[in-house]
């Protein structure tokens, strides 16, 4: 089966040019979707973080596969249709643990999170801009919507500087907290950092 992070350990594939990438229209993952506010319409590469958008990819990678070596699309179906019912599974659960949280905003160092604030309905405010620290003025501007929305944490990838986020944490008396997306178990990843989220939305 395909695994959506660094690596694909369970959906074993060459690495090929899936339709997605070729400008399917039905691949909703190719649109350009913002960081966050500031992003000034960068492309955000994390797909992997919102089930259905891997729904897609899966979809989009199953079809590539069939045309390429279609001697065996029975394994690949049968592959695809179970991964498919996991994927759901994690999308029903992500539901659950956010359903209470609609609309509500949290903080991270680096936009990461995009994909699955708005799967969700929530709402990712990024410190980092345009993929560089923030200037004094704007971290200002960051202190004070975190205290306006009441955040508290900052959540940030372990592959990424603390410094900023040290800093405006001190500064709402607040706290930093990992959360990181590249993990190579998917699924059980997603659901740990959801929590994560969870527990810092109010």
């Amino acid at each position: 089966m395909f695994t959506p992070t660094r690596g694909s350990t369970r959906w074993p594939c060459p690495r090929i040019t899936t339709k997605e990438e070729k400008g399917a229209k039905k691949n909703q993952a190719g649109k350009k979707h913002a960081h966050g506010d500031d992003a000034h319409g960068a492309l955000d590469p994390h797909v992997w973080v919102s089930p259905p958008e891997v729904k897609i990819i899966a979809r989009n990678i199953l079809e590539a596969l069939l045309e390429l070596d279609p001697g065996h699309q029975s394994t690949y179906k049968s592959n695809h249709d179970a991964f498919v019912t996991e994927i759901e599974k994690l999308d029903q659960d992500l539901k659950e643990i956010f359903k209470d949280k609609k609309g509500l905003k949290f903080m991270v160092y680096h936009p990461a999170w995009g994909y699955l604030a708005r799967t969700y309905g929530l709402e990712q405010v990024p410190v980092e801009v345009e993929g560089k620290e923030p200037k004094p003025e704007q971290l200002k501007a960051l202190i004070e919507e975190s205290r306006k929305q009441g955040i508290r944490v900052i959540f940030v990838q372990p592959q990424f500087s603390t410094k900023s986020a040290q800093i405006l944490a001190k500064a709402i008396d607040g706290e930093v907290v990992f959360a990181d997306n590249l993990r190579e178990d998917w699924e059980k990843n997603l659901r740990v950092q959801a929590e994560k989220f969870k527990r810092a939305l109010h």
